[in-house]
């Protein structure tokens, strides 16, 4: 049984919002990603910058593992 697809009218206030809401999650832990990998020395990023920066433009996975990961811990 396939599903119907449903538009953007078609929804809930609670539901656009929702959407809304992610979609703004979303491109502030990319503004945040992009934003440390440009100030940070490289020698604080485990690997490199570049790919780091490439990997954060994958939705929430990216910003996220390099938040968690490509960051080492400064003391």
């Amino acid at each position: 049984m396939t599903k119907k697809k449903r538009n953007w009218r078609e929804l809930s206030p609670l539901q656009k919002a929702v959407l809304v809401v992610a979609g703004i999650v979303e491109v502030l832990l990319l503004l945040a990603a992009l934003f440390d990998l440009r100030r940070r020395p490289a020698e604080q990023i485990r690997g490199n910058k570049r790919i780091w920066t490439l990997v954060a433009f994958f939705n929430y996975v990216g910003p996220i593992a390099y938040f968690l990961v490509g960051r080492k811990r400064v003391a």
